[in-house]
């Protein structure tokens, strides 16, 4: 997760405003570039939930891993704007891969080991990935670094943690030849409204995460925070999904899942409606600490809801959030490129959250009816068998 997620994916963030000084690109652009991630994310995430990828997860992982690797050390071999395109997609795509076997793998084994809890530590990886490639991006450009050696520098990292990684993942049985064991009790409604709610998300969240760095250097008093403002959001990655979970566990996992959304809808508004050097660490802090939490209780929420085929729930959960985050650069870069800064699509993505924290909150309310005609149906069919001396 912090090869593929935290610095193949996320490093494009820190290292975008010096490529938009050096090359001289417009916002336009910077969202195109953008956007082929998360079309090659979209991609990714529907092959991730076909049965050839469901069949050789661990394999399918690795291979991603490198690829991803690969792909960000390579943006530094052109200044082309289609060369980069086409590799951010190829890197979105296998960044899809990644978080959608990884996490079968790992949420399948925690839930056979009856230890939810950890799924935290699997999540939080995408947090120190953030926080690993912006103290490198930091450090290299102390040196005077170019945006080539910044790709470099994020390529060698990742391969770095790629290695470590496909050291210590283990061979499993395919989860294709495992048996799946019918459940008695159908399947909770609302699959349909989380799948938009994690879409929503995926817009809301992207803009920010996208430019906040440009927000920051486009901001004379509060521009100072631009070296640091990355690492201040991969710190609140790190233990996010540790205590989403957490409140997850008391609250309810649609509940948990609302009231975050609710709380980046803050952060996201905050960051073009704050711009102070405590309003912008604010809204840095809200996003850092929401959207992997987010992102985690988003997946268990589909697992939940899934009608026995997780791998295919992921996917699609995947593939509406890839949908969001295409759509919301192109929308920042377009409004940005009229109104001269990131205002207005800050509060469209704002917007955007508050629905999906609306969508899960009727959710949650939609499962807990669903619980109790369970459990009335349960104990009309106990009185009955009782009755007739079953």
């Amino acid at each position: 997760m912090a090869a593929a997620l935290g610095i193949g994916r996320f490093v494009y963030t820190p290292i975008l405003p010096v490529m938009l000084t050096a090359l001289g690109w417009s916002k336009s652009d910077a969202g195109i570039v953008a956007s082929a991630n998360f079309i090659g994310y979209l991609i990714g995430a529907m092959l991730a939930s076909l049965p050839f990828a469901a069949a050789r997860p661990r394999w399918w992982l690795v291979a991603a891993l490198v690829t991803s690797s690969i792909a960000t050390a390579a943006m530094a071999l052109s200044s082309n704007i289609v060369f980069f395109v086409a590799l951010r997609f190829i890197g979105g795509a296998a960044s899809a891969f990644v978080i959608v076997c990884a996490s079968t793998l790992v949420l399948e084994q925690l839930a056979l080991s009856g230890r939810h809890s950890l799924s935290g530590v699997h999540f939080a990886g995408v947090g120190l990935g953030i926080m690993l490639s912006a103290l490198a991006v930091s450090t290299m450009l102390l040196w005077n670094a170019g945006w080539t050696h910044l790709w470099i520098g994020a390529g060698v990292l990742a391969a770095s943690a790629t290695v470590m990684a496909a050291i210590l993942i283990p061979h499993s049985r395919d989860i294709a030849a495992r048996p799946q064991v019918a459940k008695a009790q159908t399947s909770p409604p609302g699959i349909g409204a989380m799948i938009l709610a994690y879409g929503l998300f995926g817009f809301g969240y992207v803009i920010t995460a996208t430019f906040l760095i440009a927000i920051v250097r486009l901001a004379a008093n509060v521009n100072v925070l631009e070296p640091w403002v990355w690492i201040i959001f991969g710190l609140a990655a790190i233990p996010s999904v540790s205590v989403w979970g957490w409140l997850g566990q008391r609250i309810g996992i649609f509940n948990a899942f609302a009231l975050a959304c609710a709380l980046e809808a803050l952060g996201v508004a905050a960051s073009v409606e704050w711009v102070t050097v405590p309003g912008i660490a604010v809204a840095t802090l809200l996003l850092g600490g929401t959207f992997m939490g987010i992102t985690a209780l988003g997946f268990v929420a589909g697992r939940t809801l899934a009608a026995g085929n997780s791998q295919q729930a992921l996917g699609r959960m995947t593939a509406s959030f890839s949908l969001g985050q295409i759509a919301g650069p192109v929308v920042a870069g377009f409004l940005s490129e009229r109104l001269g800064d990131f205002r207005l699509a800050s509060l469209i993505a704002a917007a955007a959250l508050v629905g999906a924290a609306a969508l899960s909150a009727r959710t949650s309310w939609l499962v807990a009816a669903h619980a109790v005609r369970q459990k009335t149906a349960a104990s009309t069919d106990g009185c009955y068998l009782t009755a007739n001396g079953a």
